[in-house]
């Protein structure tokens, strides 16, 4: 018998020893938890059996339990490192239809060649889909797609408006409007140009030319619109061009002929709106607001919407201008304000990934979008659970069904990009383990001999 108690605790021991250099061999691994061997002594007793004098039948290993401790953070220059703060596992599977599910802490994430999101095993992370505004639509784990990072915005925003506000130098001798010509600057005082795009996302650069005309009366100019250097009229609000008493034709005769907007100042410099050749007041209350013609196929010739039309929003509110709104002072031409609200197709910039788990894209067009949260998992019985290769758990009865949610909600932890969570191994206690479970094997190989000793004097004997 007592070989047997002696050989328990020799086993116990090795099991000992096994499991704390495991821990060591482990302690650069990133995500991986520690596991400590736990024992018990064994006792076995029959119903008329002396309790009293029984002595223990050795020892054995109930549990090599993992420890789900926090390990230390450390941190990255790379938005795709993840560590988690708190309660909670990462969601993978193996590939993007797989619905068998792996969890881990180790959050060493990059794209592959698809854009997805993947481990190091190529293991793709699991998220929620979110709204436009960032709000998750689903937090149930049968609801979690596999984290893509598109390398574009999507569909481009066609220009529908330019914000456009101007001073104009009202020293500028007048010319003759019947003269005008694009391509020589002495046929017009100032001009100024913005970059618009179509509903495919190219690009157009739409200039603004500026006449004072000669026969008209004082504090008067034309505002003559082109497109990638191709005049076009323009229009009010309600389709009608211009105004019928403001359209006057200029760069030529014919079919070369557009119509231009007659912008009307005070003698003190403040902008009165869109006047007609008859020096009325603008018979329409949106007349500051211009809309160029039907671009058509002649500019738009690579497919895109022919009928897209942009509004020039001149700022003006009658009765209540201010001065930084159009003027006509005696200083130098000058924008100070010129902008439109048409975006390109943008590439991809830049990934941010926030505390709750939030991936939002950045784009070279200026634009930002929330592209998927991801998911956390947690469990009754962090314990419970059967450990992987690759620092993975797979869901077992002992460890309760996984309970998907959002990270810094309910008893979620905290998500942190650019930082990766260390072993949770503690170098100088698990040495100071190895050199017990050493003296607990020797101690047991120990009691091993002076059994057979014994025994061997036993059988010496005559």
């Amino acid at each position: 018998m007592s070989f047997n108690i002696a050989l328990s605790g020799v086993a116990a021991a090795q099991r000992d020893l096994d499991v704390t250099a495991n821990n060591i061999a482990n302690v650069n691994t990133v995500g991986f938890k520690e596991s400590r061997a736990e024992f018990g002594d064994v006792y076995a007793a029959s119903l008329l059996s002396g309790g009293r004098t029984k002595v223990g039948d050795g020892v054995l290993t109930q549990e090599v339990a993992q420890q789900f401790s926090q390990g230390s953070l450390q941190f990255t220059n790379t938005a795709l490192d993840l560590a988690i703060t708190g309660n909670g596992f990462f969601a993978t599977v193996p590939d993007i239809d797989s619905r068998d599910f792996s969890f881990t802490r180790a959050g060493q994430f990059k794209l592959d060649a698809d854009n997805f999101v993947v481990n190091s095993n190529g293991d793709n992370l699991l998220g929620f889909p979110v709204n436009s505004d960032g709000t998750s639509a689903s937090v149930a784990l049968s609801t979690t797609v596999p984290v893509r990072i598109p390398d574009s915005s999507g569909s481009p925003q066609p220009t529908s408006e330019v914000d456009l506000r101007f001073n104009l130098p009202a020293g500028d001798a007048a010319k003759d409007v019947t003269a005008f010509d694009p391509t020589d600057p002495l046929t017009y005082n100032a001009a100024t140009s913005v970059t618009v795009y179509d509903s495919l996302g190219d690009s157009h650069v739409m200039t603004y030319y500026f006449i004072k005309d000669q026969g008209a009366v004082s504090n008067e100019w034309l505002m003559v619109t082109a497109i990638d250097d191709v005049l076009v009229n323009q229009s009010d609000t309600n389709g009608v061009e211009v105004l019928p008493a403001a359209a006057v034709n200029v760069a030529g005769n014919g079919a070369n002929a557009v119509s231009a907007a007659r912008l009307t100042f005070t003698p003190g410099g403040e902008f009165l709106g869109i006047f007609g050749a008859d020096n009325l007041p603008p018979v329409s209350p949106q007349a500051n607001k211009l809309i160029t013609a039907e671009l058509g196929g002649t500019i738009l010739a690579n497919g895109s919407d022919t009928t897209q039309r942009i509004t020039i929003d001149l700022n003006f509110t009658a009765g209540g201008q201010t001065p930084e709104e159009p003027t006509q002072f005696a200083s130098a031409f000058e924008v100070t304000s010129l902008e439109q609200d048409g975006l390109p197709v943008g590439r991809l910039t830049g990934i941010d990934i926030g505390p709750d788990g939030l991936v939002r894209a950045t784009f070279s067009n200026g634009t930002s979008e929330p592209i998927v949260r991801v998911a956390l998992v947690r469990f009754s019985n962090e314990q419970g659970l059967t450990q992987q290769s690759n620092t993975q758990w797979k869901e077992s009865i002992l460890s309760g069904e996984a309970l998907a949610g959002e990270a810094t909600t309910g008893t979620f932890g905290d998500i942190n990009s650019s930082a990766l969570e260390q072993a949770n191994v503690n170098l100088t206690t698990e040495l100071i383990d190895l050199i017990i479970a050493q003296r607990n094997f020797q101690a047991n190989s120990r009691a091993l001999e002076v059994n057979n000793q014994l025994n061997q004097t036993i059988l010496n004997i005559r």
